[in-house]
């Protein structure tokens, strides 16, 4: 398990951190250090950069949950990445462990949600102010209590995969905003950014990033 942040790549252009569980990705309007925030720190150290470090993350992830971040280190970056995230060109892979045993063993969940307050629902498509949400999921282990599933985004809507898993019945464990009813860490959920695919802004090589998750045994110990 992730306790602190871990620069996972760096060059002038681009930055990938492994997130702890626990900590925001940016700014909140608290005392605490957000991952952008460490990640500026670092740089700052690193490189021994006099005044503000340009630094902005491509997408983020909730407080809860562990793994990848990209940050853009230079603004030719940042709008290159923001426009294959736009384009759905950034491949991204969770890992969740989530209640229950899955009667279907693979599949695509197309659900449309709103953006109520710190929380997403799952409205009808009929809603005014309803957005498609869609993921592939497939189920790699399982056991009487709980359920391994990979998942794949097609599209990043807010709290898209708690929602949707919660939908279908299968919250996320430690997820109790979603309805699960099985405690887990502290801090964090037992969702997990651990891959993500993507085109370097500028020199267009394909780089893939992976972090290795939580085990079912160390999952035990901490349900």
């Amino acid at each position: 398990m992730l306790k602190n942040p871990e620069i996972v790549f760096c060059d002038n252009h681009i930055l990938v951190v492994a997130k702890p569980a626990g900590m925001p990705t940016q700014d909140v309007d608290t005392h605490e250090l957000s991952l952008e925030q460490y990640a500026k720190q670092w740089i700052k150290k690193k490189y021994e950069k006099p005044g503000n470090v340009f630094l902005h993350a491509i997408h983020r992830l909730d407080k809860p949950v562990a793994g990848l971040v990209i940050f853009a280190r230079t603004s030719k970056a940042l709008s290159r990445l923001q426009e294959m995230q736009r384009e759905r060109q950034i491949e991204k892979v969770y890992l969740a462990y989530v209640e229950g045993i899955l009667l279907n063993k693979k599949q695509d969940l197309v659900h449309y949600l709103y953006h109520e307050e710190f929380r997403s629902l799952v409205v009808s498509s009929s809603h005014p102010e309803g957005k498609k949400a869609e993921l592939h999921y497939d189920v790699l282990k399982e056991n009487p209590v709980f359920s391994l599933l990979k998942i794949v985004l097609v599209t990043g809507r807010y709290h898209q995969i708690r929602s949707q898993l919660s939908a279908i019945g299968h919250p996320i464990l430690g997820d109790k905003k979603y309805g699960s009813k099985i405690p887990y860490q502290g801090l964090g959920i037992a969702l997990f950014h651990t891959k993500v695919t993507f085109l370097h802004p500028v020199t267009k090589e394909k780089l893939t990033f992976e972090i290795p998750f939580p085990d079912e045994r160390s999952i035990q110990n901490l349900i």
